[in-house]
């Protein structure tokens, strides 16, 4: 076997020595994702592809039981629709990508190419809405979107990347925000019960909230080196992009109205959550719900291959409509390679099937969230197997729950906020006043920005850790990508 093909299953930079490397070897030896000779943009290889299939499908789910309907926009929009909303467009302009030519030919106006589609999307709703009758519109796309970042990551921060995005359209602020909190479960209900991934909800300052909105919210997630991600939001939008695009509908009273306008989004970005939350210096860690492979068999040689042949492909056909599973039978490798690098694609649980085993009328299994070694009966398999999935994911969702409470910190005054950013990892609960001079202090003297206002409230103190005044409300300070 070639050097290159054994030190592959060992080269991953330890956590500890360089957490960026350590990521970056992880997606990149596992054959998640690839860079492309488009500069900051990413190519997702079929198994980076296949964990996204597999979360599109689980929200995708949630998001027709919920009523809405998928819909498709196109990309470009026209300049003069995106500087229609300004506080919209200056929100986004540093990072749109622009279209003047077409072919040869320049164009009589500029297409942005989109960075989200409020704009494009409202412009129809203003001819698809006409009576209260025709309320709510649930729409949900999923595509592509393109924001032209300085520092990319693959599947954090690139200048194009997937995602779906709803807009909806409501009769009155009651609804939009009915259904803008209700969106906001759907993406912790699919963070926390399907990812294995702990969240807190809650709302953006104004500092932070969406450009266009009324309101924002969020769910942040704390990944293993101690930094925050968002790894979802939810904008009730008011009235605002309605009154800019006149969106207008004939109510049962016979007046003219403004519809009330909700959007919401996750991406790609939340595989990188997976990543960081879940791996461990042996590579990924997937959760049984959405890992492309739930189960890999290892047949282990034997002077009769037949004999283990036969057994492998008996029990592949019993389980292969039952579970997302793999036989790995490549010659040329040896088990323990196979091991290693199943172990490094983070595949929740592996089989090794030999001819003691066959003899003994069992299988050996091994979890990768454990490393433990069990030995199941061969008649009782499947229904082991469906407790054992049941079980790695429960504890994937506890080990990182734990992880957050571990790592979440209480900061009283500004030098124990200033502390616990510089110093240790995690996030900081503080009353703050509300201030946004506070806000921006902690920002530009710390690096650290304020999460979210938790909707779980605690009451830490009387007074503002950052200037002394009253206080108003707890927020979650905290590093973030």
């Amino acid at each position: 076997m070639a050097k290159k093909e054994q030190d592959f299953v060992k080269e991953i930079t330890p956590k500890s020595e360089d957490y960026s490397q350590w990521y970056l070897d992880v997606i990149l030896k596992t054959k998640m994702v690839d860079y492309s000779t488009v500069k900051g943009c990413m190519v997702i290889r079929p198994y980076g592809y296949a964990l996204w299939e597999n979360m599109q499908k689980e929200l995708d789910r949630r998001f027709k039981e919920t009523g809405h309907e998928n819909a498709y926009f196109p990309l470009f929009i026209p300049e003069s629709l995106l500087k229609k909303e300004m506080e919209h467009v200056e929100g986004f302009a540093p990072e749109v990508a622009w279209v003047t030519h077409g072919g040869y030919e320049e164009l009589q106006e500029r297409l942005c190419v989109r960075p989200t589609s409020e704009t494009i999307i409202c412009s129809m709703y203003s001819d698809w809405i006409q009576t209260y009758r025709d309320l709510p519109v649930l729409t949900n796309q999923w595509c592509n979107v393109v924001r032209w970042e300085k520092s990319t990551r693959p599947f954090l921060r690139t200048t194009e990347f997937l995602w779906q995005e709803g807009h909806t359209a409501h009769r009155n602020e009651e609804d939009a925000e009915e259904e803008t909190l209700k969106m906001l479960n759907v993406y912790a209900d699919f963070a926390e019960n399907v990812l294995a991934i702990p969240v807190i909800k809650g709302q953006k300052t104004e500092k932070e909230r969406f450009a266009g909105a009324l309101r924002t919210y969020s769910i942040e997630a704390l990944m293993s080196d101690g930094k925050a991600l968002q790894a979802g939001t939810s904008h009730n939008l008011g009235e605002h992009f309605a009154k800019v695009f006149d969106i207008q509908y004939l109510d049962s009273d016979n007046e003219l109205k403004y519809v009330w306008q909700t959007s919401w989004g996750v991406s790609t970005r939340m595989i990188g959550a997976v990543i960081m939350v879940h791996g461990d210096d042996r590579g990924l860690k997937m959760p049984p719900k959405v890992a492309p492979t739930q189960i890999v068999v290892v047949p282990i040689p034997a002077k009769d291959p037949e004999l283990v042949n036969s057994k492998v492909d008996a029990l592949y056909n019993s389980l292969k409509t039952k579970f997302r599973i793999k036989v790995d039978d490549r010659d040329g490798y040896r088990p323990g390679w196979k091991f290693n690098e199943w172990e490094m694609k983070g595949v929740p649980v592996r089989l090794e099937i030999g001819p003691k085993d066959i003899e003994k009328g069992q299988v050996v299994a091994a979890r990768r969230d454990t490393g433990e070694k069990i030995f199941i009966p061969e008649e009782k398999l499947e229904e082991t197997l469906y407790q054992l999935l049941e079980d790695i994911q429960k504890n994937m969702y506890e080990q990182a729950k734990q992880f957050l409470a571990d790592n979440t910190y209480v900061a009283h005054n500004y030098d124990e906020l200033k502390e616990i950013v510089e110093e240790k990892r995690g996030m900081a609960k503080a009353m703050v006043c509300g201030d946004e001079a506070c806000e921006i202090k902690v920002k530009e003297e710390t690096g650290a920005t304020i999460r979210n206002i938790p909707f779980e409230q605690e009451d830490l103190g009387e007074v503002c850790a950052v200037c002394g005044k009253p206080k108003k409300h707890m927020v979650i300070f905290a590093k973030s990508y």
